[in-house]
């Protein structure tokens, strides 16, 4: 969001997008993930699942203006999202598809990554 509002500004764009992007940017908190590994997951964990037929997938729990629509970042206030938001490690979980699926692994990205 940073690159685009620097982008939008040297380009000396007077639109909606520069006032929307300096209005998230001065309400954004940035928080250190947490020193340990956790068994709960909290925003920005990046979770891994397995369903009942022992398929995994992984997911990255982010903020509505983070997603990229990539198929494997859930916003926090999805279905999974929430449902992820809500859940330690070992939990099942129901997915957007009905399936259930437990959780198998919880990381967090550092700030280096």
């Amino acid at each position: 969001m940073r690159d685009e509002l620097q982008e939008l500004c040297a380009a000396n764009a007077n639109s909606e997008r520069v006032a929307e992007l300096e209005q998230i940017l001065a309400s954004i908190h940035v928080v250190d993930p947490p020193d340990g590994p956790s068994n709960s997951v909290t925003f920005g964990a990046m979770v891994t699942v397995k369903d009942e037929k022992g398929r995994t997938e992984t997911y990255t729990v982010v903020g509505v203006d983070e997603l990229d629509l990539e198929p494997d970042v859930v916003s926090w206030i999805s279905p999974t999202g929430k449902a992820l938001l809500a859940a330690d490690m070992g939990n099942w979980i129901t997915l957007e598809d009905g399936r259930k699926a437990k959780i198998v692994k919880i990381e967090f990205k550092t700030g280096s990554e």
